[in-house]
């Protein structure tokens, strides 16, 4: 909040009648009246005389400002004049928000990084995350205070969080959820807004400030056209003996996929071939319908015993001539028999 005393001072000889005062705010964008008493003109000031007041505005932009104090005024011969005066200052961002957004799996964690730029030190009073429709937000702590955690005192004062002058920050962590039914993911595909942060704060004199950020950003979803999944796993897979794993692949397209080729990626990163196609060396499906899936089996055998790693299972649409990423590395235990 930008507050100003403000004093007119007659230093004439004489009283002068009828003072209109003005103060506005001007910015690059906008004016801003603050007072205008030409409604009702302060009837007179005696020689030597003030007449004094206090402006405030709630600052929402950044840059340079100008207050502007005009008084308009009959002198001692009753002769109208006007008095203009600016005054010019810079308003700056008293602290910054830097935001890193991590996805993993289903999951999107939101850090936001508070930094204190002013010469006082800040006591947030509020640091809330508003959730875009689709998520809901869960403020991550530290498992410190463990006695006071459930404590109803503590719940109803909530000391307010210290960000020190002159560079002080303060993390703080959300854990975003979206909902699992299909029928809310389909409704907000293509969105990549998580929320907004609304900030609230006090400085050493009590004095309020309020910020609430731009809408933050994450990743923009990216929907696979098909996606590979591991259904079965026998429990007991003997060395040198083949098995059988169930996997399941979905179209998640509203077309038609395939005819596809599954086999095992030849890339040399995997090394040295543990675990093994039985028989032929890729096998063909049938085409999916679109939002459509189909399971089938792949037939394995292992070459060396303990916990082994199937790798590289790889997709490959033989129509569009098109390799899709392989499923994740799936760990198996090989007994010896």
């Amino acid at each position: 909040t930008f507050c100003s005393y403000i004093s007119i001072n007659n230093s004439s000889n004489f009283e002068v009648r009828e003072v209109i005062i003005k103060a506005e705010i001007q910015t690059e964008r906008q004016r801003i009246l603050l007072l205008d008493t030409s409604k009702s003109p302060v009837e007179s000031i005696r020689a030597g005389g003030r007449y004094d007041f206090i402006v405030e505005h709630d600052v929402k932009e950044l840059g340079p400002h100008t207050l502007v104090c005009t008084a308009l005024y009959n002198d001692g011969d009753g002769e109208r004049k006007y008095l203009p005066q600016f005054f010019k200052f810079i308003v700056a961002n008293p602290l910054s928000v830097r935001t890193k957004v991590r996805v993993i799996k289903e999951t999107t964690f939101l850090e936001a990084c508070i930094e204190n730029h002013t010469k006082s030190n800040l006591f947030m009073d509020q640091v809330d995350f508003e959730p875009a429709q689709h998520y809901s937000a869960t403020i991550l702590k530290g498992d410190g205070h463990h006695s006071k955690k459930d404590s109803p005192t503590r719940e109803t004062f909530k000391p307010p969080i210290l960000i020190r002058s002159g560079g002080g920050i303060y993390n703080y962590l959300y854990q975003l959820t979206s909902p699992s039914d299909g029928l809310a993911q389909t409704k907000v595909e293509g969105s990549n807004v998580l929320g907004k942060l609304q900030i609230t704060w006090r400085t050493n004199l009590g004095e309020p400030g309020r910020l609430q950020t731009q809408q933050i950003l994450g990743t923009p979803p990216t929907k696979k056209e098909i996606e590979l999944q591991v259904v079965e796993v026998p429990s007991i897979i003997n060395l040198q003996k083949p098995f059988r794993i169930k996997l399941n692949l979905t179209n998640q397209t509203d077309k038609e996929l395939g005819p596809f080729e599954v086999s095992l990626s030849q890339n040399g990163s995997y090394g040295e071939r543990v675990v093994m196609i039985n028989g032929l060396q890729s096998m063909v499906l049938s085409q999916v319908q679109a939002l459509g899936s189909t399971d089938f089996h792949l037939n394995l055998i292992a070459t060396k015993p303990g916990i082994q790693r199937i790798s590289g299972i790889t997709v490959f649409d033989t129509r569009e001539m098109k390799s899709y990423e392989p499923l994740p590395d799936l760990e198996i235990f090989v007994d010896v028999d």
